[in-house]
């Protein structure tokens, strides 16, 4: 439990790292034959949950300051792994274990216990990989090898599975060609597509709505840094905001994850947003209610929730429907704890609608949610006295120095 009172930012921070592309280099480097440097890398829980990963299937992992993944000769390929609760985790490795000619059981734990897995039993065997599910939810059973082939696929859920796609048939003996119908979150996959190409792997589209992929390619390794996080600095730039001034460092602004969008929501509230290098300052100026459609990055719901509580009048931001299956169901999870701190919010069709005021004392259940316990603090900063965010520890999947970090930048909290 966090207890987070009321707070006047002032102060400057590095951005912890992506784990978005932590994730997708771990793996890449997983498929690479021989030694893989990667500096300033990624602690969250997601991150070690592919870090073990890589190590369950026997490459060799040195952790410090920086890490570096020896893979290549495989020294086993096990009958089960876990991706701990990583959503990204389960829906890019299980594609990546089906380039293997063995039974390979996939599991995780938490939320994943509930989120949807039928698409692979719908995809996967298309491309010659036998696959299981435990009635659309995990345990996946897979056994390749994954073949290429020419398929249709629905990238309205998640993009993530095609990550996964793209990240495993570049090593199928045949090319493939996919073709995606209303896929959301692009970004994700020009990061992927980024990724691979750093390991030598070449990924081709037609406006992300036809993908080539060349079979028989070969991952080499890489010397790379992990990014700064634009989804986990989204919630201090939004502090900034509604509550003094900050400054983020190592944030890159031609980044391809699509976080870095907060800064144009930021703007048309009427903060105030300073550009320099890979440095970004965000101060208080007058707020009011704005119009933001977030389907194309549905992390940045919770942070855009605290940032119109703080507006005068209503914001509408569109994209709830990708909300459905995140760590909790976030739309209705973000609507029923601003209620529990005096702001009203309407789920309208695919719209949510917030109505900013002022913020009241109360508690903020996270739900196991990383993203809403963050939104809870940032929420406090505000509020007429302090607000309480029970499962507090939800930040270690993604952030585990949230809480520090807004401590150095002024925010006055208590753990206990």
């Amino acid at each position: 439990m966090v207890i987070v009172y009321s707070s006047n930012l002032k102060g400057e921070i590095t951005a912890n790292a992506s784990k978005s592309m932590m994730q997708r280099t771990v793996a890449a480097a997983l498929l690479a034959e021989g030694k893989t440097t990667i500096s300033n890398p990624g602690n969250s829980n997601d991150c070690l949950a592919a870090i073990q990963i890589v190590k369950d299937l026997g490459a060799e992992v040195e952790e410090g300051e920086s890490i570096s993944v020896n893979s290549g000769s495989f020294i086993k390929v096990p009958s089960s792994i876990s991706c701990g609760e990583s959503g990204l985790g389960i829906r890019m490795f299980t594609p990546i274990m089906s380039t293997f000619d063995r039974t390979i059981t996939i599991n995780g734990s938490g939320s994943l216990l509930s989120r949807p897995m039928n698409f692979f039993e719908e995809v996967l065997p298309q491309l010659g990989v036998e696959c299981s599910t435990n009635q659309g939810k995990i345990p996946v059973s897979i056994k390749g090898p994954i073949q290429g082939g020419e398929i249709n696929l629905d990238g309205s859920l998640t993009s993530q599975f095609l990550t996964g796609l793209i990240m495993a048939l570049p090593l199928a003996k045949t090319d493939s060609t996919l073709h995606v119908n209303s896929l959301k979150s692009r970004g994700y996959i020009d990061l992927t597509i980024n990724v691979l190409k750093k390991f030598g792997v070449e990924v081709n589209h037609s406006n992300h709505e036809t993908f080539y992929i060349k079979g028989n390619q070969k991952y080499t390794p890489a010397e790379l840094a992990i990014d700064g996080d634009w989804s986990g600095a989204a919630f201090h730039l939004v502090g900034g905001a509604v509550s003094g001034s900050v400054i983020l460092n190592q944030l890159q602004i031609e980044s391809n994850q699509p976080d870095r969008f907060i800064l144009d929501a930021i703007k048309r509230a009427g903060g105030i947003v300073k550009i320099d290098g890979e440095s970004i300052t965000v101060r208080k100026d007058k707020l009011s209610g704005f119009e933001f459609d977030a389907t194309d990055c549905p992390d940045l719901f919770p942070p855009l929730a605290a940032l119109a509580a703080n507006c005068s009048g209503q914001t509408r931001l569109t994209g709830t429907s990708r909300l459905k299956h995140k760590e909790s169901d976030r739309a209705t999870t973000i609507k029923n704890e601003l209620n529990q701190v005096g702001i009203k919010v309407d789920l309208i069709g695919d719209s949510m609608i917030i109505y900013g005021g002022k913020i009241t004392k109360g508690t903020i259940d996270s739900h196991n949610d990383h993203r809403i316990a963050m939104m809870g603090a940032i929420l406090a900063l505000n509020s007429k006295e302090s607000i309480t965010i029970t499962n507090s520890s939800a930040i270690n999947k993604s952030y585990p120095k949230f809480y520090e970090h807004l401590k150095v930048l002024g925010g006055k909290l208590e753990e206990c």
